[in-house]
């Protein structure tokens, strides 16, 4: 769901056909309350979520809906496609054609995936000035060392894109398998950076979006509602170029 705002009186306007000058009388009324608050300025701007009640009866209470899913391998981050099952297919919710993806997924990863209606809240999570931390789970095919590392928090030029990627984390976890964070998420970034080395990608998992962890009990295509203080803190992380 877009998170559309609109002025009070265009609002009460359109939703009772009547005037804005019969919008002010009802304000001055008492007659309309927003989120539990009488409502005395027609401009005030209301959105999507905001609880509305005229004379005492509800006339907008949409919910904001945030959900966690552990996408395994095999399914398309889309909420349509006819090739393969999609996120949404995992979902059994009755609000789950309300929801979009919260950055997403290639087909040959698995982990993290958040779906919501609240627009707001991802582009808080995925537009790249917000340096929300992603997290993730590499396993490789070759050895890794400490090159890696230096090499991957300076950031690499992509030339087809002419772009230089943004410092990234790396943490090597064993020999054949690391941590890796990033503020973006380019086209097969990760693979792409360790394609740099000759070193194929065997298995990419995402872990983590900023203080989110992926619910350790969550069973594969599994999916819970995140709770308010997850929902309001997810972003509550040192970044990386802090």
């Amino acid at each position: 769901m877009a998170l559309n705002k609109t002025r009070l009186d265009r609002f009460l306007a359109q939703y009772c056909q009547i005037s804005r000058k019969h919008v002010r009388l009802m304000l001055a009324q008492n007659r309309v309350q927003i989120n539990g608050v009488v409502a005395h300025h027609i401009d005030e701007i209301i959105d999507n979520f905001s609880h509305v009640m005229l004379d005492g009866e509800i006339i907008q209470a949409n919910t904001a809906h945030y959900i966690m899913l552990n996408k395994p391998i095999g399914v398309v981050s889309a909420t349509r496609d006819t090739q393969h099952k999609t996120v949404l297919d995992l979902l059994e919710y009755p609000f789950k054609n309300e929801l979009h993806i919260v950055g997403r997924l290639d087909l040959n990863t698995s982990g993290l995936v958040l779906l919501t209606n609240d627009s707001r809240w991802s582009e808080r999570l995925t537009l790249p000035e917000h340096k929300v931390i992603k997290r993730y789970i590499v396993s490789l095919e070759n050895k890794l060392d400490e090159s890696y590392v230096a090499a991957f928090a300076e950031g690499m030029y992509f030339g087809f894109e002419d772009i230089t990627t943004k410092p990234a984390k790396l943490t090597i976890i064993n020999d054949y398998q690391a941590e890796v964070e990033l503020i973006e998420g380019r086209y097969h970034q990760i693979k792409r950076m360790f394609g740099r080395f000759r070193n194929p990608v065997t298995a990419l998992h995402r872990c983590a979006i900023g203080n989110l962890q992926l619910d350790s009990e969550l069973a594969l295509s599994a999916s819970r509602s995140l709770t308010a203080l997850e929902v309001k803190n997810i972003t509550q992380i040192s970044m990386l170029d802090q």
